[in-house]
């Protein structure tokens, strides 16, 4: 089923989102808000650029965009998929707790920030280009991997990154010799095993997005990881 988007406010568009069928197509997006936000059921493509929040406590089905998209991209979302085929803006995965985003470019500031885990529910970020500072701030589970694809140059990512972190993985495709980390975590040259894991959601990503798994598994991956239980303990006790 196809919807114009054209002159509809956000709560129009996703009350026809609603009662669409599984499958819809989105045409004329230019920033409503809050697209498929907390919907389960739904395989949605998106034309256009939709507004902040898209997929905003998303608890399952399939958004695609063909094209940027905006900030608060998969906030607070539960299960899912969510896949951008251009740049996102800020704060991407807002505490995220579970499904994956798959991004081809880049992402602006705050990525992954507050994202968490919870027994079986592993989030997955994967941003293809390259991201803004504060990546992962105070990550507490999942697993945000950084690829720094068609960066020209530029930093894989940039200041602070990992800020309080206390659980999860982040993974950058770099050595990240030039990249200064808190001294709450551990940045280190990923092993074979690690490797292996990366492999899997890289293969998932080229698969999506149309890259070529062999040119960019061809290159260093650094794995961050907490490296106390209590990051913040040096806060408040004196020794």
């Amino acid at each position: 089923m196809k919807i114009n988007a054209d002159n509809l406010s956000f709560d129009e568009l996703n009350t026809a989102i609603r009662n669409a069928k599984e499958k819809c197509e989105i045409l004329n997006v230019i920033g409503q808000r809050f697209i498929a936000t907390g919907m389960s059921d739904k395989n949605v493509t998106i034309n256009g650029i939709p507004g902040n929040a898209l997929g905003a406590y998303l608890n399952g089905g399939r958004i695609i965009v063909n094209g940027n998209a905006q900030d608060a991209v998969g906030d607070t979302m539960n299960a899912g998929e969510i896949v951008v085929h251009g740049n996102i803006g800020d704060a991407t995965g807002y505490a995220m707790r579970g499904g994956s985003i798959y991004v081809k470019g880049n992402s602006g500031y705050r990525a992954g920030i507050h994202m968490k885990a919870y027994k079986e529910k592993i989030p997955i970020m994967v941003i293809g280009g390259t991201v803004g500072s504060f990546l992962g701030e105070y990550q507490a589970g999942g697993i945000i991997i950084v690829l720094g694809l068609k960066n020209n140059g530029k930093r894989i990512v940039g200041n602070f990154p990992c800020t309080g972190m206390h659980g999860g993985k982040t993974i950058l495709r770099s050595n990240c010799k030039d990249i200064v980390f808190p001294h709450q975590v551990s940045a280190n040259p990923a092993t074979a095993e690690e490797l292996k894991e990366i492999e899997k959601y890289v293969a998932k990503y080229c698969l999506l997005l149309n890259e070529n798994i062999d040119s960019i598994m061809n290159s260093p991956f650094t794995v961050v990881t907490p490296n106390s239980k209590n990051p913040y303990k040096q806060l408040y006790v004196a020794n």
